[in-house]
């Protein structure tokens, strides 16, 4: 069941269900890219979630009663829109410390080796359902429910760029240094965010992720070409 509705007086919520699902996530994508390719008069930004599209518009150029009504059409056409094709994208991780520094308390609280963490973390294909949080951090889905990890009592007032992380039932990495309470259990040494460029971000909502694990020699000679090549 599909509903659009107000959620403040500049903005409305498409929704396509409820909790985290491909199926969900397959009906975000594909009414954000009908909504991009249409360029509507007075909508600003598209903001998508794990199940559903805020739209964001400026009530000084567009009524939200005739948005709502446009976007109430534009979800009940049979074919909206094809899906953009998905790429799939393999990301190096150096696991453990120092990179990692929870990866031992992860495997603790899971009930299993540090290796076996890698393995099932390493061995998932991810989806990443939207980018949010801080420029280029991907939410991603897939994750084995075994190495579900909560997150820090008390988050940490500085994450290194390319930290690896578990969030309850989720994973992510971060793009830039910044604070974060997940648990981190590696590194990558790829860069995901790019200022200025078009598109900024390494990873597109709809990629497909995965981790591949790195030693911490390899790690050094990923970051130094990364950082060469600018």
């Amino acid at each position: 069941m599909v509903t659009v509705r107000f959620a403040s007086d500049h903005s409305i919520r498409v929704a396509f269900g409820e909790g985290i699902s491909p199926d969900c996530h397959r009906e975000v994508r594909r009414f954000w890219a009908l909504l991009s390719a249409e360029n509507i008069g007075g909508v600003l930004s598209l903001h998508p979630a794990y199940n559903s599209l805020l739209v964001s518009f400026d009530p000084r150029v567009t009524r939200g009663p005739e948005l709502l009504e446009t976007l109430q059409a534009l979800v009940r056409l049979p074919d909206r829109f094809p899906l953009p094709e998905s790429r799939l994208v393999e990301i190096p991780v150096c696991y453990g410390n120092p990179m990692g520094p929870d990866l031992e308390q992860v495997a603790e609280l899971a009930g299993l080796t540090a290796e076996k963490v890698v393995a099932l973390h390493s061995g998932a294909e991810y989806l990443v359902y939207f980018l949010g949080f801080s420029p280029g951090f991907p939410y991603l889905g897939g994750m084995p429910e075994e190495i579900s990890a909560p997150r820090l009592a008390a988050p940490r007032r500085q994450v290194p760029a390319g930290s690896v992380a578990i969030g309850g039932k989720q994973t992510g990495i971060y793009p830039v240094s910044s604070p974060g309470g997940w648990q981190l259990i590696g590194r990558t040494p790829r860069t995901l965010f790019f200022p200025g460029q078009r598109p900024p971000t390494l990873l597109q909502m709809g990629d497909r992720v995965r981790f591949v694990p790195i030693s911490p020699g390899d790690y050094e000679r990923l970051k130094s070409r990364e950082e060469a090549i600018g």
